[in-house]
C-alpha cells in the first residue's frame, strides 16, 4: 500500500524538523516536501500533489488561510490540516471556511497529529462532535429553539437532508443523528454524502460552515463565549 504523502508548511525550520521526525517514524507516512511560507506551500502542493498538507496558519508572504483557499480551488486532491497556536480562533474558522479539513494545535500530542493525517488522507474530516459544538458556540451560535425556515440556498435539499444538516450543525455524530431522527446510521451517511455532493463540499466540516453561512444555523443573542 502506498504511504500517505505529506507536505510540511511552516515558517519555522525547527517546527518542520520536529514534525518530520514524528511522521517519518510512521511506516505508512512519508514527508515529500517542505515550504517556508504560504506561497511556497501552494507551489509545492501543485508540484508534489501530496495527500495531506500540514499548514501553519500564520506565515510570511501568504498566510495559511489564503494558501488553503488556493489549494482547495485548484482541484488538487491534497487535503489541508491547519496548524495553529491558538485553539479555535477566528483564523481557524476562516481556514475551515476556505477548505481546510481539520485543525490541530501545535503543542498537541504526537499521536493526535498522526491520527489526524491518517483520517484526513482517508477522506474524512477531523472535528470531533465536541469540537464542532465549540466551533458553533463561539462563532456561529447554536440553532435557535424554533427551527428557522429553510434558506433559499438550501432548496435543493430534501426535507430529510435538511433535518440531517441541522443535526450535523449541532455537532452530533452519525450515531446520534440516527437516534434523534429515528433512521439508520447507514442512511445518515447516505444523506450526508448527498449534501456534500449537491454543494460540492469536501467533508462534514464544510457542511457545518454551509449551515451557518446559509442561515440554517443562527446565533442565540447574548450567548456567553466558552472559556
Amino acid at each position: 500500500m502506498r504511504p500517505i504523502s505529506v507536505l510540511l508548511a511552516d515558517d519555522q525550520p525547527m517546527i518542520r524538523t520536529g514534525f518530520r521526525y514524528i511522521l517519518e517514524a510512521e511506516p505508512d507516512i512519508r514527508v515529500v516536501g517542505e515550504a517556508a511560507d504560504g506561497r511556497e506551500a501552494v507551489e509545492e502542493t501543485r508540484r508534489l500533489s501530496p495527500d495531506v498538507v500540514l499548514m501553519d496558519i500564520r506565515m510570511p508572504r501568504m498566510d495559511g488561510v489564503e494558501a488553503t483557499r488556493l489549494i482547495a480551488e485548484s482541484g488538487l486532491p491534497g487535503r489541508v490540516i491547519i496548524l495553529t497556536t491558538f485553539d479555535l480562533d477566528q483564523h481557524v474558522v476562516d481556514a475551515l471556511r476556505a477548505g481546510a479539513s481539520s485543525f490541530l494545535v501545535k503543542d498537541g500530542p504526537a499521536d493526535s497529529l498522526v491520527a489526524a493525517i491518517r483520517t484526513v488522507a482517508a477522506g474524512e474530516a477531523v472535528l470531533a462532535p465536541r469540537v464542532t459544538r465549540r466551533l458553533l458556540e463561539r462563532f456561529a451560535g447554536m440553532p435557535s429553539e424554533a427551527a428557522p425556515p429553510v434558506p433559499p440556498r438550501l432548496d435543493v435539499l430534501t426535507g430529510r437532508e435538511v433535518d440531517v444538516l441541522r443535526t450535523l450543525a449541532r455537532g452530533l455524530s452519525n450515531a446520534e443523528i440516527a437516534a434523534e431522527l429515528g433512521i439508520g446510521e447507514t442512511t445518515v451517511k447516505t444523506h450526508i454524502a448527498h449534501i456534500l455532493d449537491k454543494f460540492q463540499l469536501r467533508d462534514r466540516v464544510q457542511a457545518v460552515i454551509l449551515a451557518y453561512d446559509s442561515g440554517l444555523v443562527t446565533p442565540r443573542p447574548g450567548r456567553p463565549e466558552p472559556s
